[in-house]
């Protein structure tokens, strides 16, 4: 209780100062004046407690629902002869739905760990915290939606009940920080201006976090467009052995591993590291974790280093935990290398990498599947130069992410039409969508009928600006999921597009397609605005354009 005495009496000590502090008489306007200030200044501070309260306790249930779960989940598999004996052991042996419920659990405990902790001023930076963990909420329900009974247990049963209560009490907390108190200018001001007094918990106050990992040399920064010979990487994996390791998967373990307890050459425990992944085929599945931050993946180019997956849902694995690679790790980077799923269309949702990493950058790629391939699951993303092939919701999620310079290919395969983007919000207040900038949409030869999206979830929004778009898009650019769901509450625009395909005369008329929107509707989703990419893309080296181009 003492935690939340500070943060609330803080500002009403600050209201008697400014309303007792003259001893001069006042006119009755100021007197009106001083009135309706108190009054205005004693609603926020009671909104600002009703926020605090909402994250404190919904990280508390969280928690302890973690426990149970864990609990729950590990005394299920030790039942079986090749159950873990460790409880640390317990993510590797839990499957399917539960395994997602409680990775998903982990990284929301991550995200109002951020807003209740971390020093922060930035109110976007906590409307990412909160759009993320109701995105981790929906998608654990997704993935428990299509358990089968066999799955159905006593800890998916709790997490299942703990996922409902969660999206609403999520909703409720975005939705009143994002009204009542994201521009409140006395709740997101720096440390140093607040007024005297009071202590408790950190809950927004400054913090610089965009400074790169403290592990790597200011002088080595320059991660996305340095040579490999600069790059002083802390682990090399080569087929042949000439490495340090054989295989990505080890070198991530050790890597992590060393920067967990500050062993790692060139400074500290301030996050993982750089791996390099020499020329080479690596059929792996790599799963970086929400505590494994600043993973930087670098290979020899797209079509030399290669990895490769095969995971799917006819073969049993959940959308979420098909992923060739996964990272759900903050400041994930990946750079030259392929990104495989190769079940093939005949096996549904085959996702080649899933993305919740917050300021996650891929540069130089090709990420290759069907159904599925490319999921931005959640947070700030960007992708520069980078060739995504795909056929049946290609890129879905519900991230801010921005593409750019990147090459989008439907291919063959699909026994029906194919759609570009499937974007996942769930909610009008999350700061999130897809914005295609700058990018060449084309087929790789297929003659189905491809679209540019469909809404997936009820508030999807997508952007596709100044690109190239081909003619195997159809006239009405944008397709329904069923029947008239979402037509009116999605947002979809399109901006200066050039190409057979970008004419915007046969498009949908649903009430949320906003056709060709002007420069400053269209700026909202570039790089600057959506992904705040001015303050932090700078530092990886990676070049990007922070505007409209042009304009």
């Amino acid at each position: 209780m003492s935690t939340f005495s500070h943060a609330t009496t803080i500002p009403l000590i600050f209201v008697l100062l400014i309303t007792t502090t003259s001893s001069t008489p006042t006119s009755s306007s100021s007197l009106h004046f001083s009135k309706s200030s108190r009054i205005i200044l004693v609603e926020q501070t009671r909104k600002r407690a009703l926020f605090e309260d909402s994250i404190m306790s919904t990280l508390a249930q969280a928690q302890s629902v973690l426990s149970s779960a864990t609990a729950l989940a590990m005394a299920s598999t030790t039942q079986h002869d090749d159950g873990p004996s460790d409880p640390s052991d317990i993510k590797t042996a839990v499957v399917g739905p539960t395994h997602d419920c409680l990775d998903l659990l982990e990284d929301t405990l991550e995200q109002l760990s951020n807003v209740a902790y971390q020093g922060h001023h930035d109110p976007t930076d906590v409307q990412t915290w909160l759009s993320a963990a109701l995105t981790n909420q929906v998608t654990c329900k997704e993935s428990l939606l299509l358990t089968k009974q066999s799955h159905h247990n006593k800890a998916t049963i709790l997490l299942e009940t703990l996922a409902h209560n969660m999206t609403r009490t999520l909703g409720n907390s975005l939705a009143l920080y994002v009204n009542h108190v994201m521009n409140d200018k006395y709740y997101n001001y720096p440390s140093s201006s607040r007024p005297v007094g009071g202590g408790g918990r950190k809950l927004l106050l400054t913090e610089d976090d965009n400074k790169f990992p403290a592990w790597l040399p200011a002088a080595k920064r320059k991660l996305l467009e340095a040579s490999v010979g600069e790059l002083e990487p802390h682990a090399v994996v080569a087929k042949d052995g000439s490495g340090t390791h054989t295989s990505i998967a080890e070198a991530v373990r050790d890597v992590t591993a060393a920067a967990a307890v500050g062993t790692m050459a060139g400074g500290g425990g301030g996050g993982s590291g750089v791996i390099y992944v020499k020329a080479g085929t690596y059929k792996e599945n790599l799963n970086f974790k929400t505590k494994q931050k600043n993973v930087v993946l670098v290979g020899d180019g797209k079509g030399k280093t290669v990895i490769v997956g095969s995971r799917n849902a006819d073969d049993g694995s959940t959308t979420y935990d098909s992923a060739t690679v996964a990272a759900m790790g903050d400041g994930f980077m990946a750079r030259d290398l392929t990104i495989v799923n190769s079940a093939g269309p005949s096996k549904h949702q085959a996702v080649a990498l899933r993305v919740g990493s917050d300021r996650a950058v891929i540069f130089r790629c090709s990420i290759q599947g069907y159904q599925d391939t490319l999921y931005t699951l959640s947070k700030r993303q960007f992708y520069r130069e980078t060739d995504i092939y795909g056929t049946v919701d290609l890129i879905f999620g519900n991230s801010a992410v921005v593409f750019q310079n990147c090459n989008i290919y439907t291919r063959s395969g699909s026994r029906g039409d194919n759609f570009i983007t499937a974007q996942g919000r769930t909610d009008p207040n999350q700061n999130t969508g897809i914005s295609i900038h700058n990018c060449r949409i084309e087929s790789d030869g297929s003659g189905a009928k491809t679209y540019l999206g469909r809404p997936w979830k009820e508030y999807s929004r997508t952007v596709v600006m100044q690109s190239v778009i081909g003619g195997h898009v159809a006239s009405a650019g944008w397709a329904p999921w069923s029947g008239g769901f979402a037509l009116k509450t999605l947002y979809y625009a399109e901006y200066m597009n050039s190409g057979p395909g970008a004419g915007i005369s046969g498009r949908v008329s649903w009430p949320g397609y906003k056709g060709a929107v002007g420069p400053l509707e269209a700026g909202k989703f570039t790089v600057g605005q959506l992904i705040g990419g001015n303050s932090w893309l700078p530092s990886t080296g990676v070049s990007f354009d922070a505007g409209l181009i042009g304009v």
